[in-house]
């Protein structure tokens, strides 16, 4: 079966997300020293503070309080081809002027 493939007795789907986000004023900015290692880690903690904040039992349901696992992966856009996603990034260029 092909990774991440699902198979009920009617469908067959694949959930996949791919997450986007765009440096103001689109500078390149996780160059160098500057990790996007680094810049998951800071997600993944500032996400994990402000869900239990928000949602205090989380803490409950999750052993010791941990949101995340320690590991993560980083890849490249995959099977969305850059055009995909640079036609992604034009069309919200209209809604962050309107702000």
């Amino acid at each position: 079966m092909e990774l991440g493939l699902k198979r009920t007795r009617n469908a067959v789907y694949q959930t996949a997300y791919h997450a986007v986000w765009i440096p103001k004023y689109r500078k390149k900015v996780l160059v160098g020293a500057i990790a996007p290692s680094l810049a998951i880690q800071w997600f993944k903690g500032i996400a994990a503070r402000t869900l239990f904040a928000e949602f205090p039992t989380l803490r409950t349901q999750l052993r010791r309080g941990h949101m995340w696992a320690p590991s993560f992966y980083i890849g490249t856009a995959g099977s969305v081809s850059a055009e995909t996603i640079r036609r992604y990034i034009e069309r919200t260029e209209p809604i962050r002027a309107r702000r």
